[in-house]
């Protein structure tokens, strides 16, 4: 009995590692504003099945590249203090269990798509699995200190992504949230790089705190939440939500302005992570906000 127990622990703890290489909070937050993208033109919930389907593989396809990641990564990682638990990094799963996971999740989403939803569709989603699991992390990431804005149009994707699942067309609209994200990710990236200054120094990764320091960061941290509370203006303007979208989506953007303003001019510690976890309750709060909107008006 106290074998089959032992079995049954290493087997929940290989799926838990498992579950880990997909980053499943990232992917929550991703499959959100996916899901914004298919109510927006649907004019409600779409079709359940389509629903699912849609949802279903645009997560597989973002955990494949979020576990290419922990397998490209694993060397930075060890190195870092946030990632260095990592299954990978810790021996628990060999590379070629997780690259092996990775391809496995990667194509059966990529056939759910593709099959199910359109091609469309599964090509896009495809096109952000390579520009994040291999331009970004392969080589972006290790040659410019601008990786992650160049490298997060692929992040951004996932509202185009559920738009093109119920429409299978790309439509002007649903490059406007692409640009929110587009715009949130690098104040998003770079309040964690100054937390994690040290570590992504010790790793030899060129963010931008590294590079040109932390005045300069923080200096372009608040120049890209100006541009980030712009930008969401834009949705508005084009008619797409309502005058409850415009105060909210203000009231959010203006306390994410207000921190990277005391981070440029009254830092304290702990202020650069308070910045990057607010950014987060940010684009989730602010996509939610979309869906009421939309019902409201």
């Amino acid at each position: 009995m106290s074998q089959i127990n032992t079995i049954r622990h290493l087997q929940a703890t290989q799926l838990k590692d498992y579950i880990e290489l997909t980053k499943p909070k990232v992917v929550l937050l991703i499959l959100l504003t996916a899901l914004v993208g298919m109510v927006i033109p649907a004019a409600g919930l779409p079709d359940l099945d389509l629903l699912i389907l849609a949802l279903l593989g645009i997560g597989l396809l973002s955990g494949s590249a979020a576990a290419i990641n922990h397998v490209v990564d694993y060397k930075i990682d060890a190195q870092m203090a946030r990632t260095y638990h990592r299954p990978v990094v810790k021996g628990r799963l060999t590379q070629i269990q997780a690259l092996s996971f990775a391809l496995s999740i990667g194509l059966l989403g990529f056939c759910i798509l593709w099959f199910t939803v359109n091609q469309l569709t599964a090509w896009l989603t495809f096109a952000s699995l390579v520009g994040y699991a291999i331009v970004y992390t392969l080589y972006l990431k290790r040659a410019t200190p601008q990786n992650i804005v160049i490298g997060g149009l692929a992040g951004a994707m996932p509202p185009l992504l559920g738009w093109t699942a119920v429409t299978n067309t790309i439509d002007p609209n649903a490059l406007l949230l692409v640009m929110i994200i587009f715009a949130w990710t690098p104040p998003h990236f770079w309040a964690l790089a100054i937390h994690r200054k040290q570590d992504y120094a010790k790793a030899e990764i060129p963010m931008l705190p590294v590079t040109h320091g932390e005045e300069f960061t923080k200096t372009m941290i608040l120049l890209y939440t100006c541009i980030l509370s712009i930008v969401c203006i834009m949705p508005w303007l084009s008619g797409q939500f309502g005058l409850t979208y415009l105060l909210v989506s203000a009231g959010l953007n203006f306390r994410f302005i207000w921190l990277a303003v005391q981070l440029k001019w009254f830092d304290t510690k702990g202020l650069a992570f308070k910045t990057f976890k607010y950014s987060i309750w940010h684009l989730m709060f602010l996509f939610i906000l979309m869906v009421f909107d939309f019902i409201l008006v």
